[in-house]
């Protein structure tokens, strides 16, 4: 199933719906199957802890919901609420030779290898859908597109092993890890507002056979930038949730960007990237401006 969260003019935010082909239908009354909550709310995504029984009613829906052209909705990120994004630098052969080869960019310590420096963490405010966009705040410094494979974590998950790591998996997405370049940490500069662009949707585990060979490409406006295959990488998925397991407990909803494949390059307001990964779809974001706040009246 593909689920995603979206809204559209004059209407509410967060419905859900089920995309089929290009519409979209709104199963938001399936939203019922998540049992009241009071504060402290439980870590990570609601939506994503009652998945199954989600999925469920929004079944039993299917055959009367609205149905909207999906060109008519503004998709959002399809998890809310992640109590953790952990992503994986360096995961593709041929990105650590580009890094490697290319000391004025990428600096220092951000070529050394996933096996020595591990994970490292993007802020949940980083969080966006595609139609979104990504804002260039930093319009004096190189801002890039990383595509990557994102994971998304169905049920707690602590100290995974090899053979059991794929078990804890909901689904999966395309993701953008956007980075600012420079010489600050990792987790500063990939987690301006933003720079996490998760959709378009989420597709469910069932429906990947194996996430260890998806073709995956990044084109921004007619340029081929970025094209590989999960199979390139570094780190699997099931050694990434071991890895990432290992260190703190995995909650639903947790999304764990695999890491991107050479080809990353800057972008530019007026830009479109357009992101493809076999299995899962294509999403579209736009890179924009800031909206500037009008000067306070005096």
């Amino acid at each position: 199933m593909r689920l995603c969260r979206f809204d559209f003019e004059q209407s509410d935010q967060n419905r859900l719906g089920i995309v089929e082909d290009d519409d979209v239908l709104d199963v938001t009354a399936a939203l019922d199957a998540i049992p009241p909550q009071r504060w402290p709310m439980p870590p990570g995504d609601l939506l994503i802890r009652y998945l199954p029984a989600v999925r469920a009613r929004a079944e039993s829906l299917r055959a009367t919901a609205p149905r909207l052209k999906l060109a008519d909705v503004r998709l959002l990120s399809p998890v809310a609420n992640p109590s953790k994004i952990p992503a994986a630098p360096v995961n593709y052969r041929a990105h650590e030779a580009e890094a490697a080869a290319d000391p004025a960019t990428f600096h220092g310590q951000q070529v050394a290898r996933i096996q020595e420096v591990g994970l490292f963490l993007k802020a949940n405010s980083s969080l966006v859908g595609p139609s979104q966009g990504v804002v260039i705040n930093h319009p004096d410094r190189r801002t890039d597109h990383e595509i990557e494979l994102a994971v998304i974590i169905g049920t707690r998950c602590h100290r995974a092993s090899r053979d059991t790591a794929m078990s804890f998996v909901a689904g999966y997405a395309i993701a953008l890890d956007m980075t600012l370049r420079g010489k600050q940490e990792r987790s500063l500069r990939k987690s301006c507002d933003g720079f996490s662009v998760l959709g378009p949707w989420l597709v469910t585990a069932d429906e990947i056979a194996d996430p260890g060979h998806l073709a995956m490409s990044l084109s921004v406006g007619n340029e081929l930038r970025q094209q590989a295959n999960t199979a390139d990488l570094v780190i699997d998925i099931p050694d990434l949730i071991v890895m990432a397991s290992d260190y703190y407990t995995l909650e639903p909803g947790d999304i764990i960007m695999t890491g991107t494949p050479d080809g990353v390059g800057p972008v530019r307001v007026g830009d479109e990237m357009v992101c493809r990964i076999e299995g899962i779809g294509e999403m579209r974001v736009p890179v924009v401006a800031p909206v500037v706040a009008p000067a306070p009246v005096s």
